[in-house]
């Protein structure tokens, strides 16, 4: 099983999502950039979990990210990964920065946030991270729902 670390890159309009224990969350409308940690027993499988969830949003969300990939609001546009052994999830999000919605996908870590936001598509700025940390990153284009 691959392992590794990876980005979901959201586009959203202006909303409020309820997030579990964070509440009640406005987004601004533009784009959201989740960084995840594909290291675990599954690896990288993961990454299909969450697209499996953004078109199927009946089952039950269990982490912060399941909230946005299960809303109606929030459309999975772009996946992007790196093979990687390393624990690198907070570096890359430490690379993405900016603003950001505080403790989101941080409950397990010290970083302040694991979900970023960005006024135009950041994709190309998310590969560019991937870089920064030596890591060669592999974009997927998902369709729109």
């Amino acid at each position: 099983m691959d392992k590794g670390i990876y980005c979901l890159v959201f586009s959203n309009p202006a909303c409020t999502v309820r997030v579990g224990a964070l509440g009640e969350i406005a987004f601004l409308p533009g784009w959201h950039i989740y960084a995840g940690s594909g290291l675990g027993s599954g690896g990288l499988a993961r990454l299909e979990r969450h697209i499996a969830l953004s078109r199927n949003r009946d089952k039950r969300p269990k982490w912060h990210v399941d909230r946005l990939l299960t809303s109606p609001f929030f459309s999975l546009r772009y996946t992007v990964h790196a093979l990687t052994g390393e624990r690198l999830e907070c570096r890359l999000a430490e690379t993405l920065g900016g603003e950001n919605i505080p403790k989101f996908g941080s409950s397990d870590c010290q970083c302040v946030s694991h979900l970023f936001y960005r006024h135009r598509n950041p994709v190309r700025e998310v590969e560019a991270a991937f870089l920064c940390l030596g890591l060669a990153a592999c974009t997927t284009t998902l369709m729109n729902r």
